[in-house]
């Protein structure tokens, strides 16, 4: 199980746009269609990554806790299917049925979302605010596959927090630790 880090892009960071397909719905979605009021939450994951499979209750939780409250949340998968059918966006649906992801699962067939967004690992959290800034790249928090921390998010839930009640995060942010990105 390969451990790669998220690249930490700089803060202020404008979201890239991007037209990608939801696995949930069929429908074709940008970043401008999707975005929350207070901010938005997207989320580079796949099927298959351990490292996702750890933390995948605790992100529908935040999902759920969160758009109520003004936050768009956005799943994307970005890896090479023909490597990894196991992320294909016919399983991809599957996934979100069976984890109960409402969100939008959006498949980035040509890895340009990806690029765009410097996305390195599964899972990789990139948290931008209501004018399209990037607030917060990191870590959902220091539970890992295997290391005895319980999870709990508090990484994430703390930045989520602080943009949406206007409060000032923590200038020290850790990067993400997951499985790579299966490029192409």
């Amino acid at each position: 199980m390969a451990r790669t880090p998220s690249n930490m892009i700089p803060l202020g960071t404008i979201a890239p746009e991007f037209y990608l397909k939801d696995t949930n719905s069929n429908n074709v979605y940008s970043f401008e269609d999707l975005k929350g009021s207070k901010g938005t939450l997207v989320i580079f994951m796949c099927n298959h990554c351990p490292f996702v499979l750890h933390v995948i209750n605790e992100i529908v939780m935040i999902a759920n806790d969160y758009r109520v409250q003004g936050l768009g949340i956005i799943a994307i998968s970005s890896n090479d299917i023909i490597k990894y059918p196991e992320d294909s966006p016919e399983l991809m649906t599957d996934f979100a049925l069976q984890h109960k992801i409402d969100f939008p699962y959006l498949f980035d067939e040509t890895q340009e979302t990806a690029k765009a967004y410097e996305a390195a690992c599964t899972p990789d959290f990139y948290l931008f605010d209501n004018q399209n800034k990037l607030f917060y790249r990191g870590q959902l928090d220091d539970s890992r596959p295997g290391n005895g921390i319980p999870l709990s998010g508090t990484d994430l839930r703390n930045a989520i927090d602080a943009l949406i009640y206007n409060r000032i995060l923590n200038e020290i942010q850790k990067p993400s630790i997951g499985c790579n990105i299966k490029w192409k």
